[in-house]
């Protein structure tokens, strides 16, 4: 009996357990294990899914700016009022002319392509012609451009903005400052153009382009190996200087021949040891030169990095 009155409480404080395992119950700890949705999520927890799936944060510096903007308030700046620009004096006129052709000088098409390239050849031509209304024209349709301009094309088109943008700059204040505002629009987004983020894959590409292979041996091109090789090339240039120069102070008389071939074979012999030594001397400055440049494009390069 004892043992009986023992097992009932038991049996009790066990049912209700049994029961809610096998009865639906409000409070599933299991399942919240793994949440169903997003808004699970507490607040208080990390978001890895609003990381991946946004964009690059606006706080990043190197974030590449949004292009169509930029587009459109050069467009903006440069439409101007109705035969502006044939009514500019004789001096602006000129710098009017060179900001044409920096805008639109060298391999353009190859640069920014042909869309981009042929509506840059357009604008600098109506600059040249003073034509305001084709310049007009032709700066309302720069935010159409927006699709062409690709990673490589959009830093050329870049570079060339901040190129004219100087010239302009160079203009002074005119009028109602057109040519002041269409000087910093020009600058400030070509430069925003210009600059793009260091990309992984381009920055292996630039230390591939700085090895050297000579069959299975690489040999990878740095600032400190140029210039010693420039200090080689240039002790090398003095040694073979100063041999040519030996050899060129040598009589003729003190040397005894015994037949006038044998003369002729000497002369024949100093001739091409001068020619040789003066030479090599020659392209080893040479060489050492162009390591000397080749260092300081590399330092310049790797501050820019």
């Amino acid at each position: 009996m004892a043992t009986a009155a023992l097992r009932r409480p038991l049996l009790a404080a066990l049912l209700p357990a049994v029961s809610g395992a096998r009865g639906p119950s409000r409070l599933r700890p299991q399942r919240c294990r793994h949440p169903p949705s997003l808004h699970a999520v507490s607040s208080d927890s990390p978001k890895p899914v609003a990381s991946t799936s946004s964009s690059p944060g606006g706080d990043n510096p190197e974030e590449e700016p949004p292009v169509l903007p930029l587009l459109q308030e050069l467009a903006d700046c440069l439409v101007l009022p109705p035969k502006y620009l044939s009514q500019l004096p004789r001096d602006l006129r000129l710098d009017l002319n060179d900001a044409a052709f920096d805008l639109s000088n060298g391999p353009v098409l190859d640069e920014c392509g042909q869309e981009v390239g042929d509506l840059l050849l357009n604008l600098a031509k109506a600059w040249e012609l003073a034509d305001t209304s084709t310049s007009n024209s032709l700066a309302k349709q720069l935010p159409s451009l927006e699709p062409y301009l690709t990673r490589s094309a959009k830093s050329a088109f870049g570079k060339r903005l901040v190129s004219a943008g100087r010239r302009f700059q160079s203009m002074g204040q005119y009028g109602k400052g057109e040519l002041k505002k269409i000087a910093e629009t020009m600058i400030n987004n070509g430069k925003l153009l210009s600059k793009r983020p260091v990309v992984q894959s381009d920055v292996q590409a630039m230390k591939e382009k700085r090895k050297l292979k000579f069959g299975e041996l690489e040999v990878e091109v740095t600032a400190e190996k140029a210039n010693i090789g420039a200090a080689v090339g240039a002790v090398f240039g003095i040694i073979s200087w100063k041999l040519a120069q030996g050899v060129q102070n040598i009589p003729d008389n003190t040397m005894q021949f015994a037949n006038d071939n044998a003369l002729q074979l000497a002369k024949s012999l100093k001739i091409a040891l001068l020619v040789l030594g003066y030479t090599s001397a020659g392209l080893s400055f040479f060489s050492a030169l162009a390591l000397l440049l080749l260092a300081q494009q590399i330092n310049s390069e790797d501050k820019s990095e």
